[in-house]
């Protein structure tokens, strides 16, 4: 148990250069959240629903990670940060890597009754910050799923995937061919460089873009000022005693 242990911690270390020390990573919320599911799981596999339950809610209440007893969780799965909803029917493999705020969410059965309806996710998998991944659908072996993604069908095995701008209606994310990024959602013109410093012709293309603007609103001033109607002289009032 010690050895598998010292596993888990090295596999947290080599996916995340923040901890210096194994002692450091234990005091990580997805780590306790992962020690505390494997006790709820076993309860809920023995029948012992409310105290599965109980665990889990604690668990929650110390973590801010939920995870349904019921889910199935393979070896080394890393929660970075925390803030994430696991269902009751998900299934997750081995060296699988959750970034904050993410949901493995159930789709409403038409029927009312229980079902698989959450994702599985195979081995190796990577799940951005923010993503959704919503109902029953694989994602495949080594795949990727960039951050605020909002994906609704199957993803392929070693396929990146990119969600499109869209939080109130879910739809299947749009696929990119580029370099997976877990935090943000990278865009065609990088407005900085590889040392994080403010390009230089982007600057100078939003500086064009605010000179544009201004010349425009100068003119519909103008415009305006041109079609108003002559504001009427206001005659004053003449009355027996001044104020």
């Amino acid at each position: 148990m010690f050895e598998r242990l010292i596993s888990y911690l090295d596999s947290v270390r080599a996916r995340d250069p923040a901890p210096r020390s194994r002692w450091e990573i234990l005091l990580y919320p997805g780590v306790w959240a992962l020690g505390f599911h494997r006790v709820a799981h076993w309860l809920f596999e023995a029948k012992l629903y409310f105290l599965a339950r109980f665990v889990n809610h604690f668990s929650r209440l110390l973590t801010a990670i939920d995870i349904h007893p019921g889910a199935r969780i393979g070896k080394n799965f890393f929660i970075d940060h925390g803030f994430t909803v696991i269902g009751e029917t998900a299934e997750i493999g081995d060296n699988v890597t959750i970034y904050q705020c993410v949901t493995l969410g159930g789709a409403n059965p038409t029927n009312g009754k229980g079902g698989k309806r959450h994702p599985t996710l195979k081995d190796n998998v990577i799940i951005g910050s923010g993503a959704q991944i919503i109902g029953p659908i694989v994602v495949g072996e080594r795949a990727r799923v960039g951050a605020n993604a909002v994906v609704t069908e199957d993803v392929p095995a070693g396929a990146t995937m990119i969600g499109l701008k869209a939080r109130s209606t879910l739809m299947p994310a749009e696929q990119w061919l580029r370099e997976f990024i877990p935090y943000g959602t990278p865009c065609d013109d990088p407005p900085c460089d590889d040392q994080g410093r403010p390009r230089r012709d982007c600057v100078e293309k939003l500086e064009g873009e605010v000179a544009a603007l201004r010349e425009e609103l100068e003119a519909m001033k103008a415009l305006l000022a041109e079609r108003a109607p002559p504001v009427p002289a206001v005659r004053r009032r003449k009355s027996g005693t001044e104020d």
